[in-house]
């Protein structure tokens, strides 16, 4: 097997990803996912402060060949991350990227990034421990307009991801009381010259059918007109109610035949541009 370091922040960071499996079999590696293709969590590095790594392996050489065409995971993230960066979205910082090749194939990529230290996902962050924090209906609702406005802020700059879903949102409070939020998964993230209403509402729904297990009816509509910036009349907003449950029921149609819902789920609405 042969590596391929793809970035690094430094001359150390460098050296920390060619020693990822070493390190995140070390005592100063904490496990915050472990699957079958998939490893990740936190690394306490001496001097450099808490790193987050994710190591995730290919399933057969055929996808290895594929993904040296398409673009590694580690690949896909460090372009993902860049395209973030460039418009201020905030998001974990990359410190370095590797590739692990056999016969020509991917077979695993590495990914260390910044940890966020102070976030968390956008779950258990507004609920809380015990769910304490939940039955603050003003926090609450501060932390869902922040998070929709940044959402309307990412499709103005033209990006979207094909993977919007809680987990995958993680949010912090800052010094003056207000929250930031940062778009985790970098891999999944996507450039269009305009974001259209389609692939808008397909993002939207994908982190409706995430936050409906905590965030009623009414709190999920308010969090549509937050992300519109304004609240439409009653006949613009049953249409829109109307178009996003019908993306969501193709979705889960989608989701029961095993078809991957990461395309407009509903043809182009009207004033929809691509």
């Amino acid at each position: 097997m042969r590596t391929v370091v793809l970035y690094a922040r430094s001359p150390d960071w460098r050296a920390i990803v060619e020693r990822a499996d070493e390190l995140m079999a070390s005592p100063n590696f904490r496990v915050l996912k472990s699957e079958a293709r998939t490893q990740a969590g936190f690394l306490d590095l001496p001097g450099a402060g808490p790193a987050f790594i994710k190591r995730v392996e290919v399933s057969s050489w055929t996808r290895g060949i594929y993904a040296r065409l398409r673009g590694s995971r580690a690949a896909r993230s460090l372009a993902g991350a860049a395209m973030l960066q460039a418009h201020g979205i905030a998001h974990p910082e990359p410190l370095a990227a590797m590739d692990l090749y056999k016969a020509g194939a991917i077979r695993a990529s590495y990914l260390v990034s910044r940890a966020l230290i102070n976030a968390d996902s956008l779950s258990r962050f507004m609920l809380g421990p015990g769910e304490i924090k939940g039955r603050n209906v003003r926090r609450r609702k501060q932390i869902s307009d922040t998070v929709a406005a940044q959402i309307r802020c990412l499709h103005e700059s033209g990006l979207y991801t094909r993977d919007l879903q809680e987990t995958n949102i993680m949010v912090e409070e800052n010094e003056s009381g207000g929250f930031k939020v940062y778009f985790i998964d970098l891999e999944d993230f996507r450039r269009a010259a305009n974001v259209s209403w389609d692939r808008r509402i397909l993002n939207l729904v994908h982190l409706d059918r995430s936050i409906g297990r905590f965030m009623c009816r009414a709190a999920r509509l308010d969090f549509l007109y937050s992300y519109l910036g304004h609240r439409p009349d009653r006949a613009a907003a049953r249409r829109m109610v109307a178009e996003v449950s019908a993306a969501r029921e193709s979705i889960d149609r989608r989701k029961r035949r095993g078809v991957p819902a990461t395309q407009p789920a509903v043809a182009p609405l009207a004033g929809g541009t691509e």
